[in-house]
């Protein structure tokens, strides 16, 4: 399949074939492509925690409005964002630059400065929505990948991340859950799997300037 049928192919599972499970080399696929997600400054406010435990699973589906793909779901990912994030990081980001590019330190000055007086003067709810948006670009690559890679997926905001956060130790590594994607392939008798996508006409979703 080319990119668009691939698109075309995929749709939110309803429904996870529950004898089936992703490969670690998928996995590896989907934990490359999520450290290689695009990102504000290139500062990756972001952790992926991957879940194959059907315990925590299960204990997670009553946080997740009953929606069983959590549980169905070969593997739950969890994409989640620092609950306090500082200045700190920018000084982390730019000794990895130093690091891979050898950039000296007078090229790495002016902006280095500026994300951190950027980062500085913000509250921390701002800190926080900025960090969510960069949540929902990773979401997405990953989305495009598990369709190019045939591995079905479920994006979810249907869940209370205090209660995830609790079930997985997440308050004291610092980090807050934002999204969930559960992973695997779809069940034969998935209700959607064979409903044609609904989308808009091109000509309502896409204007063009010339």
């Amino acid at each position: 399949m080319n990119t668009i049928q691939s698109l075309e192919w995929r749709y939110a599972v309803k429904k996870f074939d529950t004898e089936k499970t992703l490969s670690q080399e998928q996995i590896n696929t989907l934990k490359e492509a999520f450290n290689l997600t695009a990102t504000s400054y290139g500062l990756q406010p972001l952790k992926l925690l991957i879940i194959k435990n059907k315990d925590i699973q299960k204990e997670l589906v009553a946080h997740s409005w009953n929606q069983p793909q959590v549980l169905e779901a070969s593997h739950l990912l969890v994409i989640c964002i620092p609950k306090e994030y500082t200045a700190l990081e920018v000084e982390k980001y730019f000794e990895l630059v130093k690091k891979i590019r050898n950039t000296p330190d007078a090229i790495i000055k002016p902006f280095k400065e500026f994300l951190t007086a950027e980062i500085s003067s913000k509250k921390q709810e701002e800190l926080l929505i900025w960090n969510k948006n960069q949540a929902y670009l990773a979401l997405g690559n990953l989305l495009t990948v598990c369709a190019l890679e045939k591995i079905d997926s479920c994006p979810m905001e249907g869940f209370i991340p205090e209660k995830y956060d609790e079930v997985l130790n997440l308050n004291n590594q610092n980090l807050t859950s934002v999204l969930v994607l559960p992973v695997g392939f779809r069940a034969d008798d998935c209700y959607m799997k064979d409903l044609a996508k609904v989308r808009k006409n091109l000509t309502e979703t896409v204007l063009e300037i010339s």
